[in-house]
């Protein structure tokens, strides 16, 4: 049985083939003003006044989910769905208001582009401060420097600062971090949307071959197919709800059909 993991706390290693993430009973409740307030100064007001109406708002709904350790688990949706709030339930960004999730592993969490970058810093530097943030020490960074650079493919740019990116040089540099080295748990949010095709299909060549080394794939994106084509089971969120969950082809034509 999976023990619970707390914060501060180094996730255990499961055996090979055991849960490497385990969701039970998990809700995720915001509470939001009913009307839209413009300004923080009308928002202060209002609260002093009592004036303020709110509305909960669940963006996950009791989801129960095991995600197996080496496995490609795809989740799909529409927006608003609660694709993101579960990753960042899983990857430790936001706590569950009901539930628990319990880890076996190690996340690298790629859920914005250019999450944990300081514009004015160099991309040299920055991957430096991105490593560190994933739990790596300089001398552990020091020894894939050159590959970061050279996947992420900005040779020429590495030292200038990452305002001056655009958002694919932003993602290709945040993927390049992130997967350095082989995690146990990475997780993508829509990030290989961005880029040209020669570097999607470096990436989903390089995920595929983090599994093949045992690594666990969490990957969100509206490319249906290229979830049917990567993944080994999908996970089908309605309105906070784990609506399906199963073999790729059949919960997308679910999903298709559900739309239609």
């Amino acid at each position: 049985m999976p023990t619970e993991f707390k914060p501060g706390e180094r996730p255990q290693t499961a055996p090979e083939g055991e849960p490497i993430v385990v969701l039970e009973n998990v809700t995720v409740q915001y509470r939001v003003p009913k009307e839209r307030i413009g300004t923080f100064k009308e928002y202060a007001i209002r609260a002093l006044q009592r004036r303020l109406e709110f509305v909960n708002f669940l963006a996950l709904k009791d989801v129960n989910l095991t995600i197996y350790r080496g496995e490609v688990l795809g989740i799909i949706g529409n927006n608003g769905a609660g694709k993101s709030t579960m990753l960042k339930v899983i990857s430790r960004v936001l706590r569950p208001t009901k539930g628990r999730v319990a880890l076996y592993g190690k996340i690298a969490p790629l859920l914005e582009l250019g999450a944990g970058f300081h514009p004015e810093l160099s991309g040299r530097e920055n991957v430096y401060l991105n490593g560190a943030l994933l739990g790596y020490n300089q001398a552990e960074m020091d020894e894939v420097f050159e590959s970061i650079v050279d996947f992420a493919e900005l040779r020429d740019f590495i030292d200038a600062p990452v305002r001056t990116y655009s958002s694919g040089m932003y993602a290709r540099l945040g993927f390049a971090v992130a997967t350095a080295r082989v995690p146990e748990i990475l997780i993508v949010d829509e990030i290989l949307s961005v880029g040209d095709e020669s570097f999607q299909k470096k990436s989903n060549d390089l995920m595929q071959k983090f599994q093949r080394q045992g690594a666990t794939v969490l990957i969100v994106s509206h490319n249906l197919n290229k979830i049917q084509e990567m993944c080994q089971r999908v996970a089908w969120l309605s309105r906070g709800e784990l609506k399906m969950i199963g073999d790729p082809a059949q919960v997308v034509q679910a999903y298709r059909e559900s739309t239609q």
